[in-house]
């Protein structure tokens, strides 16, 4: 009888460590929650956030070779397919929208409303990223040459780029903030101060949950300007969280501001490269349908 050790390839050592990280950066946000009702910037639990991401990030760069490393030395790939979405739920749905909530949700600090709002929001991307996969898994029996909707890596990297733009602009010091701890975020004006737009993640949360399950076809980051993109935008993310770990694990009091600035603009670029790929990737799946039928006529 075969062993389950002896059932693994190479490829799925890489994705079972891809929901490992997936599990620690859960954990990472679990020792966030003490002291986020502090001001931004305000306690060293903010670095527990920024590691909880390069968790994230180091897991999406493991699912991207795994596929590789699997077709190029594992003879057998029994558990591949069933350990790669368990791993990619974890990591790319589960913990992005728990971190998230633990940003914007305050645990417990901000009015019940909003607490429940965001934990349905929280929940629609977990919803519609575990329904992704599913899919993803059965059309991959078939072998479809494009993503069927916004694949769960890209998601996330999509999520997060926004969420941690919010989450550090009231730090550039430039204009009103995105986000503030004084202000109840669905206050309407109330209590004497104006809200601030926490709740600007709420309708993109719902886009990338639509996405995820929508018939938009998405070309596989194989060549072209895809593959070039997303190598820039996850290169843009990973640079603004290594700087974001390097300052807070400093202290956080060496030219604060120019830092918060030049991340705050990295992870505006990561967001809008990733925004580039949904909006133009359809014109290249259908340019290379349309070269496939030409040669086939041929």
């Amino acid at each position: 009888m075969k062993t389950t050790y002896r059932m693994m390839g190479i490829a799925d050592y890489i994705t079972l460590a891809n929901g490992l990280l997936g599990a620690v950066a859960v954990l990472m946000l679990v020792l966030a929650v003490d002291g986020l009702s502090d001001p931004i910037g305000g306690g060293m639990n903010d670095i527990f956030i920024w590691a909880a991401v390069l968790c994230i990030i180091l897991s999406v760069i493991g699912d991207v070779i795994d596929g590789p490393i699997a077709r190029r030395y594992s003879k057998v790939r029994i558990l591949g397919g069933s350990l790669d979405i368990m791993s990619d739920c974890l990591a790319f749905c589960v913990a992005p929208a728990l971190m998230i909530f633990v940003m914007f949700g305050r645990m417990g600090s901000a009015t019940p409303f909003w607490t429940i709002l965001l934990g349905a929001a929280c929940c629609w991307v977990i919803a519609t990223g575990m329904l992704r996969l599913a899919r993803f898994a059965h059309e991959e029996g078939g072998y479809v040459p494009y993503f069927s909707g916004l694949s769960s890596p890209a998601s996330s990297m999509f999520l997060m780029s926004l969420a941690l733009f919010i989450w550090t602009q009231p730090a550039t010091g430039i204009g009103p903030g995105l986000s503030s701890w004084e202000c109840d975020p669905i206050c309407f004006g109330k209590g004497g101060e104006k809200p601030y737009y926490d709740f600007l993640i709420l309708p993109f949360m719902l886009f990338a949950g639509c996405m995820m399950i929508a018939d938009r076809k998405l070309p596989k980051l194989k060549k072209g300007w895809p593959m070039w993109t997303t190598v820039a935008q996850m290169s843009v993310l990973l640079t603004a969280t290594l700087i974001m770990l390097i300052h807070v694990a400093g202290g956080g009091d060496v030219d604060s501001i120019n830092i918060n600035r030049i991340v705050s603009a990295l992870l505006l670029i990561s967001f809008l490269l990733v925004m580039s790929y949904i909006v133009f990737g359809p014109s290249v799946v259908s340019k290379e349908e349309h070269e496939a039928i030409s040669n086939n006529e041929e």
